[in-house]
Order: C-alpha cells, then sequence, then structure tokens
C-alpha cells in the first residue's frame, strides 16, 4: 500500500468517525465522494478541516455560524455544496 492509500484510507476513516453523527453523515459520504480526486493541496486542507472541533466545524458547514478566513476555502465550499447537493437528492427541504 502506497503513501497515498493509506492517507486516504486514513482521511476517510476520520472523515466518518467525527464523534458527532450529524457531520459523519457530510463528512463520509463527501470523502468518499471526492477525497481520491483531490490534489496533495486540496488534501491538505480537508486535512485541517478534520483537525477541528466536531461541532465548531457542524457549525460552520451548515452555515449557523461563520466559517474563519482560514478555513474559508475551495474544500469548505465543495463540502457546502455537498450538503445541499446531498440533501437536495433525498428531498430535503435545506440540506441540513
Amino acid at each position: 500500500m502506497s503513501t497515498d492509500d493509506t492517507r486516504l484510507k486514513r482521511l476517510k476513516f476520520r472523515a466518518w468517525h467525527r464523534g458527532f453523527r450529524e457531520a459523519d453523515l457530510i463528512l463520509g459520504p463527501f470523502a468518499d465522494t471526492y477525497a481520491h480526486t483531490m490534489s496533495p493541496e486540496q488534501l491538505d486542507a480537508f486535512e485541517a478541516l478534520m483537525e477541528q472541533a466536531d461541532q465548531d466545524l457542524y457549525e460552520w458547514i451548515v452555515e449557523r455560524t461563520p466559517t474563519p478566513p482560514e478555513f474559508d476555502g475551495e474544500i469548505m465550499r465543495m463540502i457546502k455544496t455537498f450538503r445541499f447537493e446531498a440533501y437536495e437528492a433525498r428531498g430535503g427541504p435545506r440540506g441540513g
């Protein structure tokens, strides 16, 4: 197994096992869908998000609180878009 494969597996595991089920249900499928297509820089940004407290990260994703500028980049925008698309596909009203 390559270092890249190990990194992806670890990142996907962390996305699915946040300890906060609502975040798991957004971040896990997001990682499954996009992690393998991300550049090393995008993976770095995703890993930095995974280091944040569960409640804070979830609040940013569902836009209950503003995302701090240092985390409000391409990956956070992708996660927010993914959240809306996933919930829309299931018939949810607002994606969260």
